[in-house]
């Protein structure tokens, strides 16, 4: 099944869940502020992206600024920093079986789907 990690603040997240539900398709929706990522659940996605655990942080959020920007930290550290603060997360991730995708641009989601 599709899994959309859901920012419902976020206007990106929100437009990655109309787009979904107007494909007509089967999905999942996961407010991750409110049910946060596991550390396990979250280096999964960032292997399904393909991605560094930095890629994945939005680095504009005062949480960064204020408390890691400029510190050198390893992979374990950013995963943990996001997990502590996720509105460090970068979104909206949809994930469909083996792959995953961020959202931005919205339209990029259909790759996927």
């Amino acid at each position: 099944m599709i899994k959309i990690y859901h920012n419902p603040r976020c206007s990106k997240s929100r437009q990655g869940v109309e787009l979904i539900e107007n494909t007509g398709k089967a999905f999942e929706i996961i407010k991750y502020l409110d049910t946060k990522f596991t550390e396990a659940t979250l280096i999964e996605v960032l292997h399904l992206l393909n991605i560094a655990p930095i890629d994945l942080v939005r680095k504009n959020e005062k949480i960064w600024k204020e408390n890691f920007k400029g510190t050198p930290m390893s992979e374990d550290e950013i995963v943990s920093a996001m997990v502590n603060n996720p509105k460090l997360i970068e979104r909206p991730i949809v994930v469909n079986k083996d792959k995953a995708i961020i959202g931005r641009p919205t339209s990029d989601i259909l790759s996927i789907i």
